[in-house]
């Protein structure tokens, strides 16, 4: 019955979009991005040879988690090719030619003849889902199929689901998996509350990606420029509701400071309405040269992909999206070492709620309690940039407890192939 039902809702979801797609872009693209998919999946490997390994992200963030684990599996087994998919636009659109996986495809609807076909042209060896994804119809496929299959980065919280009296259709989902790497101790006990198994507390991978990144952060030559030896306050993909808290702030601060603010989004009119707002001389990346921007006190970053380069210039950072829309990547700051600011609405962010905890992070609700908290900063900043930087520190390795259980299920399965 209850499957029943899931596959009814997956029908009613793919109507919905279907209606949306007609006014909404984001809607449009995960419509046709799915348009005769099996055709075109066909002919992508339809030359293939070797084995397949498929990852699943729903969107950009969960592949950011995840690609450290697809970066060491094409590292570990290079025989293999790499089939990377997607739910949301938003994920595909962005990666779509990234170089570390051979396929990149949208994830087809889940449905039952969906899922049977997908499986039946892909022939994966091995299955990977990064964090939240639990599809039924795909899951119990890989699982008939005999796929071994992995969940890892997964977080778990007491008001899912899985774990009502009532979940009894998605505790089965969790039971397809042949391994559960989850990212922290309450995940790991709310798992055996149900006796699954086999389970692992590995912690979270993108600790691992934003080491990586940090290593490899590129020189922004305009950023070293515009601080000109004064401290830098990195405001990380601000909504407006952030700038509503951050402009009054930046206006009333007195003391040495000056700001790089990245929106989430870049809108020309809301760019410079902001501008207009702040009493502070500003300019945009894109109009900015290493002449006039020392001059500046606020730089506006008005394209995508180097924020997280853009944070070695800062001793502090205001992470947005914690007042409604969803915190940010607040990691990506604090491998750099600063104290850490962002909205009120943070508790469902493990690193948030810990980074709290610990003294290097410290959620503002307002401007006047942006302002007393900063200020405490401002003067003592010491203890909370060591902090940040070690808590990153000491949570890398998730990414090698994930390569270990790979490493045991290949095992097991040519021990099992040698026994027949």
């Amino acid at each position: 019955m209850f499957s029943g039902l899931y596959n009814a809702g997956i029908l009613v979801f793919q109507q919905l979009v279907r209606w949306a797609a007609l006014f909404n872009p984001k809607a449009r693209q995960w419509n046709e991005g799915r348009r005769d998919w099996a055709d075109r999946l066909t002919a992508l490997l339809k030359d293939n040879t070797s084995p397949v390994v498929w990852f699943h992200a729903a969107s950009l963030g969960e592949f950011e988690q995840g690609r450290p684990v697809i970066e060491a599996f094409r590292k570990t087994y290079p025989a293999y090719k790499i089939l990377l998919t997607f739910f949301s636009p938003s994920g595909y659109e962005v990666r779509k030619q990234y170089e570390g996986a051979d396929y990149i495809v949208y994830l087809p609807a889940d449905t039952p003849k969906n899922a049977h076909r997908f499986v039946e042209i892909v022939k994966p060896r091995l299955a990977f889902f990064i964090k939240y994804e639990f599809w039924y119809n795909y899951l119990r496929e890989l699982n008939q199929a005999a796929v071994p299959t992995i969940s890892f980065s997964a977080i778990f919280r007491p008001d899912q689901l899985f774990f009502k009296p009532y979940g009894v259709f998605y505790r089965s989902l969790l039971r397809y998996f042949d391994h559960i790497l989850v990212q922290n101790r309450e995940s790991l006990d709310l798992l055996k509350q149900i006796d699954l198994k086999p389970i692992t507390l590995a912690g979270d991978t993108r600790f691992d990606r934003v080491a990586q990144v940090a290593a490899a952060k590129q020189e922004i030559p305009l950023a070293q420029s515009f601080k000109n030896k004064q401290p830098i306050l990195v405001v990380g993909s601000a909504w407006p509701d952030d700038m509503q808290v951050i402009i009054p702030f930046l206006n009333a601060f007195d003391k040495p400071l000056k700001a790089i603010i990245a929106p989430h989004e870049i809108h020309e009119a809301e760019i410079e309405h902001w501008r207009s707002l702040l009493k502070k001389s500003s300019i945009r990346f894109s109009q900015a040269s290493s002449m006039d921007a020392p001059q500046a006190e606020i730089l506006f970053i008005d394209n995508i992909g180097m924020l997280s380069s853009l944070y070695q210039y800062g001793e502090f950072a205001f992470i947005g999206g914690a007042y409604k829309q969803g915190l940010h990547n607040i990691l990506e700051a604090a491998t750099f070492g600063m104290p850490l600011f962002f909205g009120p609405d943070y508790d469902k962010f493990q690193e948030a709620v810990d980074l709290v905890a610990e003294g290097a992070a410290f959620p503002v609700s307002t401007t006047a309690e942006l302002m007393t908290t900063f200020s405490r900063q401002y003067n003592n900043p010491a203890e909370a940039t060591r902090i940040s930087r070690q808590y990153v520190q000491r949570n890398i390795g998730a990414t090698a407890k994930v390569m270990q259980v790979v490493e045991k299920i290949k095992s097991e399965r040519v021990n099992e192939r040698k026994s027949e």
